[in-house]
C-alpha cells in the first residue's frame, strides 16, 4: 500500500456542515468491506448544508461514496488538514489494478516465467503479482456469441439472438460477462456468406 503522513484534525458535523464541495477531507479508506487502517482523500458529495440527520455523503478519490456520520465515536470520522492536528495514514493513489488473461502462442513455462520476469523488471517486483495462474491449451477455432433471453426463445427467430460477437476464441467467452436477463449462447463459427446475385 503506498501511504504517506497527513497532519490533520478530527472535525465536528457543525464544521463538516460548512464545507463546499472543493473542500479536501479524509475518511476512512476501507472499501467494499475491506479493512484498511488508513484513511483516503475525499470531497463532500453534496454541499455540507444538505446533510440529513448528520449524515454526511462522501466521495472517496477512488470513487467510493459512503455515508458518515462525523459526531459518531464508533466511526472514523471526517478529517481535514490541520498543522495542530495528528498525525494520520493516507491511501494515496498507486496506479491501476488491472486482471489480465495473456495468450502466448506455443506457450511453455520458460517462456511464460520469461514473460513475468520482464513485466517485472518494467514496473517493478513489488508491482507486478501473479494472484491466480492457469495455464490452458487455446484451440486455434473460432466460436460465434450469442446473446437470448434466459427464460428460453419462444421462437427460433433472429430477433432475440441478433447481438453477436464474431470471431471469439473459446476461452474468451470465461472472460465475458452476459447482460442482464440474458445468457450466452456458444456456437462453432460460421462464415458469413454473402448469396446476394451480382450482375
Amino acid at each position: 500500500m503506498n501511504t504517506e503522513k497527513v497532519t490533520a484534525r478530527r472535525l465536528t458535523a457543525e464544521e463538516v456542515s460548512q464545507l463546499g464541495l472543493q473542500d479536501g477531507i479524509f475518511v476512512s479508506a476501507e472499501m467494499d468491506g475491506l479493512p484498511l487502517d488508513c484513511y483516503a482523500p475525499a470531497f463532500l458529495a453534496e454541499p455540507g448544508k444538505n446533510s440529513e440527520g448528520g449524515s454526511f455523503a462522501v466521495r472517496t478519490a477512488f470513487g467510493e461514496e459512503i455515508h458518515v456520520l462525523p459526531d459518531n465515536a464508533e466511526e472514523r470520522g471526517i478529517w481535514a488538514a490541520d498543522k495542530g492536528g495528528e498525525e494520520i495514514e493516507v491511501l494515496q493513489s498507486a496506479g491501476v489494478l488491472l486482471n489480465v488473461a495473456l495468450f502466448v502462442p506455443n506457450g511453455n513455462k520458460e517462456s511464460l516465467e520469461a514473460l513475468y520476469s520482464s513485466a517485472r523488471d518494467a514496473f517493478g517486483a513489488g508491482i507486478v503479482q501473479r494472484w491466480s495462474e492457469e495455464v490452458v491449451a487455446v484451440p486455434d477455432v473460432k466460436v460465434d456469441l450469442f446473446e437470448e433471453p434466459t427464460r428460453g426463445r419462444k421462437n427460433a427467430g433472429a430477433q432475440n439472438r441478433d447481438r453477436r460477437a464474431l470471431d471469439i476464441y473459446p476461452t474468451r467467452v470465461r472472460f465475458l460477462e452476459p447482460s442482464d436477463g440474458w445468457k450466452f449462447i456458444v456456437e462453432p463459427h460460421k462464415e458469413v456468406v454473402d448469396d446476394t446475385p451480382t450482375i
